[in-house]
């Protein structure tokens, strides 16, 4: 099976030697987003909960340069430096992810680049 690079001027570019997502068949596996502004390539907030939104608004935007939705998301891996915010992940994914949710595991971690305090990365299944 061949590998297609997905690729989304609207969410930030690759910090490292990866891709935004790869696309093999009908799955794709979304690269871990931090809450970085597209635009700037900076932090787009110190509050939790706006780092969250921004995860999910980037998300999004790699998920439409793929062809799917948010909703097409089957697994979410999230990554938080502190485990007091899982309620706020909680909250803001009712605003992104329509019922049934994707399957999701959450973990604490000590750092994440740029100092984010959230990273997610996801696995997407496409309707062909």
């Amino acid at each position: 099976m061949t590998k297609q690079k997905i690729h989304s001027e609207q969410a930030p570019q690759a910090i490292g030697t990866y891709s935004q997502a790869i696309r093999s068949g009908n799955t794709v596996y979304l690269s871990g987003q931090i809450p970085l502004d597209p635009q700037t390539m900076t932090l787009a907030a110190k509050d939790f909960a706006a780092q969250a939104a921004q995860v999910f608004k980037n998300l999004q935007e790699v998920c439409k340069a793929a062809g799917g939705n948010v909703d097409d998301i089957v697994k979410l891996t999230i990554y938080l430096t502190n485990l007091t915010h899982f309620s706020i992940v909680n909250e803001t994914m009712k605003e992104y992810f329509n019922e049934p949710y994707p399957a999701r595991s959450t973990i604490e971690i000590s750092a994440l680049p740029k100092a984010a305090l959230i990273e997610i990365d996801a696995i997407m299944v496409l309707n062909l």
